[in-house]
């Protein structure tokens, strides 16, 4: 028989259970029954996002069917002062979905329709549970596709893009979701409708639309999303090239991005990601290589052509020790398949990883490889390396199991350097996967008092009550001021002022 609770801890549970029923009541004339959910495991399964060293069990989940219904759940929630967390299909790296454990996670995966294509404007406008890759999949056929790939992309909804600002293999050359919205509909934390953007290519008064994309659910729900089109590239080659020497290689992306050349997509890996993936799926990666590079180049035949050519002259220059161009399109996707599965190579090497996300100059790639590799043995973890390398965001994957409650509190102590030192290096906490709760500390390095001021600002001209995905993104004073004193406790880098290199 289990041990009674503390007094404490049963007046809260008592607490939680009357706060429960209150909200369940309130809820139950918004939506249908099935789409309220409040039982334990019901909402298990709603505990955590794609970063599943945190956890929470919320109050109450609600699936709504209809727009009118997210926006009288919304109203119901404010009206009971009750946090809301947006969610779409889960797959965030930052803890950006995870649940208040006295609030609403609000799934919105049920709004998965593609609304309209408009071919002669290129834009297509669909829901916000609409998956990334169905845009290009349904655009297709008009010749078109849409740009931000991320590597989640057959899961990744538009909704959490929009969200975190996602980007994908191909940001170098055609940009992170910022650059490829126009427009986005949505509601308050009080459920009232709004809009921001435009269908054209401008819209009047302040560019409300940057403040939104990559907000991380705190500013608004969003229920709808207009994005741009591209047409579809005639043909794609994709290089791959092998170096004995991580300097070089990343010496190689800065060369590449210098010698006027965008490729359409520059990806590094280091020598145990390769040996992952390629036990994984089997892409035809050099084992051998300190580090490859894949360098995509995309356009008309002879455009294409003329690139790979200068590309691989550039390579050779830097020192490649091998240099493979694809022949057809089969051999470009089997590239490519490595770097895009290199998340779940990792989870069959690993029981968990924590993957970090943080950006640095081009330059200094090779000088944060060698600092991780340090690391490594500092922290007595593993980590396997993979980088959008030619806007320099870096995606650290250190491996770990959460099972065991010191290694991953070493894997939280080595994500936090590699952090610091992305700043320390003229970089920033995070590229593409947002704050949410893993980086909250780490925005006090980077963030000053004051700056944090007005971010929490921005929070409160929107919602004002602050019940929008609270606890997310913008740290408290307090828990910079501890993170502070942890900082000189463990001997880490200068706090709260770094060395710039």
């Amino acid at each position: 028989m289990n041990a009674p609770l503390p007094q404490a801890a049963a007046r809260s549970a008592a607490d939680r259970g009357r706060r429960q029923a209150e909200v369940v009541g309130a809820l139950a004339g918004a939506v249908p029954a099935h789409a309220l959910l409040w039982r334990r495991e019901d909402t298990v399964p709603y505990e955590c996002d794609g970063l599943t060293a945190y956890r929470e069990q919320p109050l109450v989940v609600v699936l709504p069917e209809t727009e009118r219904q997210v926006a009288d759940v919304l109203a119901i929630c404010h009206r009971l002062e009750v946090p809301v967390v947006a969610r779409g299909a889960g797959t965030g790296l930052s803890g950006g979905a995870l649940p208040d454990p006295l609030g609403v996670t609000l799934s919105l995966a049920k709004f998965n329709r593609i609304l309209a294509i408009d071919r002669t404007a290129r834009t297509a406008r669909v829901q916000t549970g609409v998956r990334n890759l169905a845009i290009s999949e349904a655009a297709r056929p008009h010749g078109l596709f849409y740009a931000p790939d991320p590597s989640s992309q057959i899961a990744c909804t538009i909704g959490g893009n929009v969200a975190e600002n996602s980007g994908g293999v191909h940001c170098l050359k055609y940009g992170l979701t910022l650059h490829n919205v126009l427009k986005v509909r949505g509601f308050t934390a009080a459920g009232e409708p709004v809009e921001f953007g435009s269908d054209a290519l401008d819209a009047p008064g302040l560019d409300l639309l940057a403040a939104v994309i990559g907000s991380e659910g705190m500013l608004a729900v969003i229920f709808e999303v207009t994005v741009k089109l591209l047409p579809l590239a005639e043909t794609a080659r994709c290089i791959m090239a092998s170096f004995d020497d991580v300097r070089r290689a990343g010496d190689a992306v800065a060369a590449i991005i210098a010698a006027g050349i965008i490729p359409a997509g520059l990806e590094m890996m280091d020598k145990p990601m390769t040996a992952a993936v390629e036990g994984f799926v089997h892409a035809g990666y050099d084992l051998d290589a300190a580090a490859i590079l894949l360098c995509e180049s995309d356009g008309s035949a002879s455009a294409v052509e003329e690139e790979i050519v200068r590309m691989a002259e550039v390579l050779r220059a830097c020192g490649a020790t091998r240099i493979e161009a694809s022949e057809d399109e089969a051999q470009r996707l089997r590239f490519w398949s490595g770097r895009k599965n290199a998340f779940p190579a990792s989870g069959r090497i690993s029981p968990d990883y924590m993957c970090m996300d943080s950006t640095i100059p081009r330059k200094r790639l090779a000088d944060m490889l060698i600092a991780i590799a340090e690391m490594e043995k500092k922290h007595a973890l593993r980590c396997v390396n993979v980088f959008h390398a030619g806007d320099g965001n870096l995606h650290p994957l250190i491996l770990f199991d959460a099972n065991d409650s010191a290694q991953l509190h070493r894997a939280e102590a080595f994500g936090a350097e590699i952090l610091e030192l992305s700043v320390a290096m003229g970089g920033t906490v995070t590229g593409e996967h947002g704050v949410g709760v893993e980086k909250l500390s780490s925005m006090c390095v980077q963030f000053s008092p004051a700056e944090r001021a007005q971010m929490e600002g921005v929070k409160r001209a929107f919602d004002p009550a602050g019940k929008l995905n609270p606890g997310k993104v913008i740290p408290t004073l307090s828990r910079c001021a501890e993170y502070g004193r942890m900082h000189v406790k463990r001997g880490l880098l200068a706090f709260p002022e770094l060395p710039r290199f």
